[in-house]
Order: C-alpha cells, then structure tokens, then sequence
C-alpha cells in the first residue's frame, strides 16, 4: 500500500496522530494497550515514519555529507571507511559524493547535501570553492576539511590533512642519494593543496642538494591514471631519458607503472620509480622495488570522525588541527 501517512495509522488505530507520534518516538505516556494496537497498524499497513519530516521535527537528519574528488581512489575511499566506522555506531549514516577533480562538478554536490540538509560536511576538495565553502560556515553547518586545504587560512575549519612537503621532501631526498638528478616529476593539479604543497617538497629538496630544477622534466597532470601514462610517453621521447619518474599520488603511479610495463621498460633496471602513495598492483611485479610515501588514510578517517561526533555533540570552539607524518618504504 503506498502513501500510507500518519493520520491514516491514527483512524485505524482510533487514536489522534500525537498518540501516534508518541508511540513511535517513545517519547510520553501511552497505555500498553494503545501501544500495541499502533504498533500492529503500523506493521499491518507497512507505514514507514517521513525521515525528512522527522528531520525538519528535530533540526538533525543523522546523516553526514562527504565529497571526495575521485571516489575510484582507493586512498579516499579508505578514508571515508574510517569516517564511517566511527560514525555509524553513532547512529549517524554518510552520503557520498565524487567531485571528479571537477570544481564545478564539487560545487553542485555541495549545493545537494544543503538540500539534503546533512548535519555536517567532509570535504577533499578539487579546489575554487572557498566562496561557496564560506556561505556554508556562516550558514552554521559545521564543514571538516580532509587531506587538502582550501587556502592558507582555510576559514578557520576543523583540518586532518598530511604533512606533504616533508613526506615529498624526503621522498625527492632519497632519490637524489642514490645518484638521480634527471628526475621525471609527474605533479597534481597546482591550485589543489596536495599538489603544490608535493611540488614544494620536491623543490626544497633539490635546492637543498644544489640541483637546478628542468622545466621540461615537469609533467603537469591532475592525479588521474592516464596522467601517469601520458606521462611515461612524454618522458620517454626524450634523447636522454630520466633515470627515475617521481609521482606525486597513487592513481598517477599506477599509470606510469602501467606504461612502463607496456613498453618493456624494467622497473628499477632501466628506470627507478618513485610515488607518493602506496600502489598495490606493485605487489604483482617481479621485485618492483618502488620508493613510496606510507599513508595512513584509514587513521585520518578515524580522526575525522572524532572531530565530527566532538562538533555535533559537545559543540567545541575554535578549530581542531591535525597533521599525519608519512614515511617511506621500499617495496
């Protein structure tokens, strides 16, 4: 039976809505007897309580809006399992939403979850949208930045970002005190906070060793695998070739590893590898031997959660700051 309504469990069970409403909330008196006839229309008509009426009833939907900018991430979908992990036995249910590196595409799933009137906001942004971002704030519903900033104030908002200049600044490190100098940077979007802050690191390193940065060695990408292939294809059309291929987040890697593969170029042998983020399909290859940033994206979703249930719960003050410190790994 669809449309069933309040008012219709009320006339078969020969009570007024409120009585109704009672029973269902557990909130005020009703008679045992009142109680169990209610229920029994309730389940006999199959009704199904309007969550959104409940919400406009009780100012809270428990539910939690997250935007991440590429929901086939493995990174961000591990961070979103930490936020759901500690959030759901709170009661409280997540909506996801991929912005795509697209600001555009970012700004329309914000406009959503306003109108699915969420209880808070975790955002990875793609960038552009600090004006809109600032409505939200002033709007009163509490926003959570995660893995990227939106600017060097970021609006006073709660953060759970990585230390990215250090974590790239070692990563470049590295490579450099086995003897590479001919370094084949794949970067991210530069107007995202990941991506020049990772640029950075890589520039503090090699001016640190001395090293005078090659324009023509900079793939700009935008953290999606064929960045990584298209990448490959860029650098091998050089006559002297980068010893190594340093990138600057997992998706990116997987292309260049991909690539190389295709073209029968050996990993380290020919060529060394170097990523910020972890990549699993490495584990299929014959000793890969790939230099990588350690992330812990499932610990930041844990903490972002935290944050959460302490903004809608205890209604702290003033921002909350934290800052994850990678390491590195060979594998």
């Amino acid at each position: 039976m669809a449309g069933i309504t309040i008012k219709d469990v009320a006339r078969e069970s020969g009570v007024s809505t409120a009585t109704v409403s009672r029973v269902l909330s557990n909130k005020g008196y009703a008679s045992d007897e009142i109680r169990e006839r209610v229920l029994s229309v309730v389940k006999k008509l199959n009704y199904q309580p309007n969550a959104v009426a409940r919400s406009l009833k009780n100012e809270r939907t428990n539910t939690i809006g997250v935007i991440i900018p590429d929901i086939s991430n493995s990174y961000f979908m591990t961070i979103s399992k930490g936020i759901e992990d500690t959030l759901h036995q709170s009661g409280y249910n997540l909506i996801f939403c991929s912005g795509d590196e697209n600001p555009k595409k970012e700004k329309e799933m914000l406009k959503v979850l306003l109108e699915k009137r969420v209880d808070a906001i975790v955002l990875a942004t793609s960038g552009e949208n600090e004006e809109m971002v600032t409505k939200i704030i002033n709007s009163g519903l509490p926003v959570i930045l995660v893995d990227r900033k939106i600017n060097d104030q970021n609006h006073g908002l709660d953060l759970v970002v990585e230390d990215n200049i250090e974590a790239a600044f070692e990563l470049t490190k590295t490579l450099i005190l086995q003897g590479h100098e001919r370094i084949g940077i794949v970067n991210g979007c530069l107007n995202v906070s990941t991506g020049l802050e990772r640029y950075m690191g890589y520039k503090k390193a090699i001016a640190e060793f001395g090293i005078q940065e090659n324009p023509e060695l900079i793939f700009k990408g935008s953290f999606t695998q064929n960045d990584g292939i298209k990448a490959v294809d860029y650098f091998l059309n050089f006559t002297e070739k980068p010893t190594a291929i340093l990138s600057f987040n997992n998706s990116m890697t997987f292309g260049v590893i991909l690539q190389l593969t295709r073209r029968g170029i050996r990993i380290p042998k020919d060529v060394t590898v170097a990523s910020y983020g972890e990549i699993e399909a490495a584990q299929l290859l014959k000793s890969p031997r790939i230099i990588s940033v350690n992330q812990t994206p499932y610990e930041m979703g844990l903490k972002v959660g935290e944050i959460l249930l302490t903004r809608l719960t205890n209604n702290v003050n003033g921002p909350i700051y934290e800052k994850f410190k990678p390491t590195l790994s060979i594998k």
